[in-house]
Order: C-alpha cells, then structure tokens, then sequence
C-alpha cells in the first residue's frame, strides 16, 4: 500500500501521513484544533486540489506548525507516498 511520511513531533512542527484510499479522508489531532482546526484542514484541502491528489488519507498531528510548515510536509509526504 503507498504511504508516505513527513515531519515530527516536535513543537511548532506536525508529522503528515498520506495514504492512498478509496475516498479522500482527513484526521487531524492538534494541540490547537479548538483555535486552528478548521485553518489546518483548509490547508490540507486546498494542497490536495492544488496537487489534484484524490482518494488519500491524511492524517496530521500537529503540535501548532504554521501554515507553510503544514504544507511543506504535506507535499512531501504525497511525493513520497508516490514514491512508494
């Protein structure tokens, strides 16, 4: 199965997975989901358009990562999931 890894779990950083799927999925766990949830998952989303990536699962664990730090690990864990 193709998956694909990017970031950690150190403050102000989040750790990406992205699987390939049926349908598009994502979860996210953050430290900051009651202030930025909705921020986080817009990101995801419009990366994934952005890309054209359909039917992946994302899961984000994010430790109150920035915009482009969100991103940045995104497209690299897609890169790598294809990669696989």
């Amino acid at each position: 199965m193709k998956k694909g890894v990017c970031g950690s779990l150190e403050s102000n950083d989040c750790l990406i997975t992205a699987q390939a799927a049926e349908k598009t999925e994502i979860v996210i766990e953050s430290t900051v989901i009651q202030f930025y949830g909705e921020q986080i998952r817009k990101v995801i989303m419009d990366t994934l358009d952005e890309t054209g990536h359909k039917n992946v699962w994302i899961s984000c664990v994010d430790r109150g990562a920035l915009d482009y730090t969100i991103r940045a690990r995104l497209l690299t864990a897609l890169a790598r999931m294809e990669e696989a």
